[in-house]
């Protein structure tokens, strides 16, 4: 029977070690459980947070309010029992159960630069990819499919070639304007990257583009160049999306050089492609910071010997 996280488990979660801290962010990733062996990643975000205050996390926590559960992820908002105010003082999330690969993606990790060229991507990268199983992303199967997050899709296109879901990310309060978060998913399976991107899917990315412009502006009043859309290389998830983040959200490290692409850079690529043959991202040798916990950190580490610069 799957174990529901509330006040209690979070009350009695156990700290194993400290996975990440980021002062910037305001965040910090902790890895624990809840009395038993299971592992579980508990990411806190506050406007300051010091590493000393979670080893008393029962201590302190007086309140939590569930937000929203999908699959092995939860989050909740969380008052300290020092606050007497309304708004909450923390935004929780949890991973419960937790694999090896979670803990590996949250553990601070020292970045390298790596070139990866379509032959490389087509030797270590493409295998990589197909070779995770539908488990994965079964959260993100389940968004699609209306069964989790329901009542909070902002928009859906329903052509299953072209069409996507916008919704709030799962790290955004849903409240702070100055950090809004979307993101717009794919519905189609076979879209797994920034390398699957053909010319034929430029209406899908416009759209996007222009819908969650419409959404933003009647929903919270942002005008033209508000937000800023932008899509990772390498993802944290093979299935396709696009972010979609206030522009004036600071130190973002998922929208620094290395990883993030502009959704209006990607269009006019797209538009510039040839009509035959390889297309222009098959075609690319990209560029991007891979961390020493990734899968194909080693593999591609070792292939830079071949690669010349």
């Amino acid at each position: 029977m799957e174990r529901e996280v509330d006040l209690q488990s979070l009350k009695a979660f156990v700290l194993e070690r400290v996975l990440d801290e980021d002062p910037v962010n305001r965040t910090i990733i902790l890895l624990g459980s809840f009395g038993d062996s299971t592992h579980a990643i508990v990411r806190i975000e506050k406007t300051a947070l010091s590493s000393s205050m979670v080893n008393a996390l029962g201590e302190n926590l007086e309140k939590v309010e569930h937000v929203e559960k999908n699959d092995i992820y939860s989050w909740f908002m969380g008052w300290l029992s020092t606050a007497a105010r309304t708004s909450p003082d923390l935004k929780i999330n949890v991973i419960f159960p937790c694999t090896e690969a979670h803990i590996q993606k949250y553990t601070r990790q020292q970045i390298v630069m790596v070139h990866e060229t379509p032959a490389l991507y087509k030797s270590i990268v493409e295998p990589y990819i197909s070779a995770f199983p539908p488990s994965r992303t079964q959260w993100v199967t389940d968004i699609l499919a209306g069964k989790t997050e329901a009542d909070k899709i902002l928009y859906r296109d329903t052509d299953s070639a072209t069409g996507y879901v916008i919704l709030p990310d799962m790290k955004w309060d849903l409240t702070t304007l100055s950090s809004l978060y979307l993101v717009a998913i794919a519905l189609s399976p076979y879209i797994r990257s920034l390398r699957d991107l053909r010319r034929m899917h430029i209406p899908m990315l416009k759209s996007v583009r222009r819908e969650a412009m419409r959404v933003v502006r009647e929903r919270w009043g942002l005008g033209t160049g508000a937000v800023r859309f932008f899509v990772h290389y390498q993802p944290s998830y093979y299935h396709f999306h696009v972010h979609i983040v206030n522009a004036n959200y600071a130190g973002l490290m998922g929208s620094t050089v290395g990883q993030a692409h502009l959704l209006d850079d990607i269009i006019s690529m797209l538009e510039c492609d040839v009509n035959e043959g390889p297309t222009i991202f098959e075609r690319l040798t990209l560029t991007y910071g891979l961390g020493d916990q990734h899968g194909l950190y080693a593999p591609l580490v070792a292939a830079q010997a071949d690669v010349e610069p």
